[in-house]
């Protein structure tokens, strides 16, 4: 699975960065408690992160916390509770816990119809279990000694983002409203005109000195954070300006200057602008 075990990227914060989907998992540990961010993307790779836990000797798993419903970072969660008792709470926002299942049920299909990837089956056996504990904006895991912060910025790489800040650290996990191995996701389930909303809240939380822990890809800081907001800002408004010049959606893609590959941005733009106002577009240009 080319796991790689938890690295402590600030007092008794890891991140174990997965060779699959470039994912990272976090692990805040407390007086009172182990909180695990993200799962990873099947039952077998998260059986690989529940024993790298284990072997860190750190206390057994308290919590879990999923950034977004994508089954790269929840598909592990009911392994996560077959380890640690049925009982073990998973939070999340109300948007994501109550889109898990079905996302979910997308990825499998989508894995099903491939027989070639590697991955197919664990994918397929997976059980998909959603988020028990919600939340709306913000709130609280208390660890005893240490308070973890979550907080729903709003809609970017979906509608149920979640960022978990570990104050006293100095480290923030973005889910992938940040991503540093490569362009943001703009998926079928993407906000593109909303997200840089959502990043300017979450430079709100950074100072120069975070850590900051992007979904995907190596740990970053506010600067690296501050530069992809500009860019998730550009894609943002070049819709808006396409729209408002009477330029149809089918001719956007190749028509804009873009901050990121067109190959990576034909759902921003089909989300984008179907979710202008209709006073935010002009007729198409002939």
């Amino acid at each position: 699975m080319g796991v790689v075990p938890f690295t402590e990227i600030a007092d008794r914060v890891w991140v174990a960065h997965q060779e699959w989907f470039a994912l990272n998992v976090g692990l805040v540990v407390g007086r009172d408690g182990v909180v695990v961010v993200d799962t990873h993307g099947s039952g077998t790779a998260a059986r690989t992160l529940v024993d790298d836990v284990r072997a860190l000797g750190v206390g057994d798993v308290t919590a879990v916390v999923n950034t977004h419903e994508h089954f790269d970072h929840t598909f592990g969660n009911a392994t996560f509770r077959d380890a640690f008792g049925a009982a073990l709470p998973i939070h999340a926002t109300e948007e994501a816990a109550a889109r898990t299942v079905a996302s979910g049920d997308r990825s499998k299909a989508a894995y099903d119809a491939d027989p070639d990837d590697t991955h197919r089956a664990e994918v397929l056996a997976t059980e998909v279990v959603a988020a028990d504990q919600t939340i709306s904006g913000v709130g609280a895991l208390d660890l005893g000694d240490r308070v973890v912060e979550l907080v729903h910025p709003g809609r970017g790489h979906t509608a149920g983002d979640l960022v978990v800040g570990v104050p006293d650290a100095g480290v923030l996990f973005t889910g992938d409203l940040v991503e540093e191995s490569g362009p943001p996701a703009y998926g079928p389930d993407c906000h593109p005109l909303e997200w840089p909303a959502a990043l300017d809240l979450v430079l709100g939380l950074l100072t120069p000195d975070s850590i900051v822990v992007p979904g995907h890809g190596s740990v970053v800081d506010q600067a690296f954070v501050g530069a992809q907001h500009g860019d998730v800002g550009a894609v943002a408004q070049t819709i808006q300006d396409l729209a408002g010049n009477g330029v149809p959606a089918e001719r956007a893609l190749a028509e804009g200057e873009w901050p990121f590959p067109r190959d990576h941005l034909a759902e921003a733009v089909r989300r984008g602008y179907g979710q202008l106002r209709r006073d935010q577009k002009r007729l198409p240009l002939a």
